[in-house]
């Protein structure tokens, strides 16, 4: 086995190149996956614009699809050789926060560690997947085998973006024949869709101001698409309302403004889950909050992960429910990643998600 590998790493704000690093060694607890493919996520840019700080020369990337290349005395369960996926969020299952039930939203998942976030270590606190080999830590409870007859392509969003996306669904608690919006038609919120159409909304409204992306949502189960550059979309969603407001609004961008359209269409009693990752101070609105009187909620969800909501999420593809294999629309090898980086930094070419194939 070789003793170095390629990967993808963080140089300074604005910088991303591939360089040589040597392949990690595992302890007991640990495993170590052989990447066959990964892909870029909105973190990611944010990393690269120096939004996020991370430390340099870690390498960046959070999606993994690979098979195990060796495993630790103390994981069982598992084989060399096996194709497997881990969350984005590799959660130890040992600190408080991990078992206590009020962090997650169905008492099966957990995001955090020791402190907020603490379950994201690829690509934020240890080196991540945009490279050869990746080190699973706590692969006991991180790594899940892929069903046969999945591609990577087929589970490729399941580590995060599916995981979030249907997240930020969950949280709003989503009843049948609720009335739903989602704001921001990206990955993450394309799988807001998908995940509200799953769990039986009655209308689903999609916002996006680009057009590949809101003929997307349609296909991810959206019944009204409303363009934010064509419509004032608050009124448009109370006119499609009869006034009476949304259920559940989820903010899928990131930003105040669609985060404060997203208060003002709620009924009262409604609830904003708030899926974006903001650079920026928020302001709450007096008047979209009704003076903190409307009965709102306002929940934020970080991308849920450990081997069973991974499971779940890819027995939903295998049963056919689900082909969210569509959302990738470009493809690099992990040697022309800045490349890829630049694409999907800038938006162009109608990008949605890029498949880096490693090997």
């Amino acid at each position: 086995m070789p003793t170095m590998m390629k990967a993808a790493i963080f140089v300074e704000p604005g910088r991303i190149e591939i360089d040589d690093k040597p392949i990690p060694e595992i302890g007991p607890n640990d495993a170590l996956m052989r990447v066959t493919t990964t892909t870029i996520c909105g973190t990611d840019i944010h990393i690269l614009k120096g939004e996020y700080p991370v430390e340099r020369g870690l390498t960046i990337g959070h999606e993994p699809v690979g098979v195990i290349e060796k495993l630790g005395a103390n994981v069982k369960g598992y084989q060399e050789g096996q194709r497997v996926i881990a969350g984005a969020i590799c959660p130890s299952f040992t600190s408080y926060a991990c078992q206590d039930d009020c962090c997650s939203q169905d008492g099966g998942h957990h995001s955090h560690g020791y402190k907020p976030m603490g379950g994201w270590r690829f690509g934020n606190t240890i080196d991540g997947a945009q490279a050869e080999y990746l080190l699973v830590p706590d692969a006991q409870a991180n790594l899940s085998p892929v069903p046969d007859g999945l591609t990577d392509e087929q589970v490729l969003m399941c580590p995060d973006i599916m995981s979030t996306g249907f997240a930020g669904a969950e949280a709003a608690g989503i009843k049948i024949g609720d009335i739903v919006v989602v704001f921001a038609q990206g990955p993450i919120g394309l799988c807001a869709t998908a995940g509200a159409k799953l769990r039986g909304a009655g209308m689903i409204i999609a916002v996006d101001g680009v057009d590949e992306r809101l003929s997307m949502a349609k296909q991810m189960g959206a019944d009204v698409t409303l363009d934010f550059r064509r419509v004032d979309v608050v009124d448009e969603i109370l006119r499609l309302t009869g006034g009476r407001g949304v259920d559940c609004a989820i903010e899928a961008l990131g930003l105040q403004e669609t985060f404060e359209s997203a208060l003002r269409v709620l009924k009262p009693g409604g609830t904003l889950s708030s899926l974006g990752v903001y650079s920026q101070d928020l302001t709450i609105p007096l008047g979209a909050f009704c003076a903190g009187l409307g009965d709102h909620k306002i929940i934020t969800s970080l991308c849920p992960g450990g081997k069973e909501r991974m499971r779940r999420l890819m027995s939903i593809i295998a049963a056919g429910r689900l082909d969210l294999s569509p959302m990738v629309t470009h493809r690099y090898a992990l040697e022309n990643i800045v490349e890829a980086y630049d694409l999907f930094s800038h938006q162009r070419d109608g990008v949605l998600k890029v498949a880096l194939e490693v090997s």
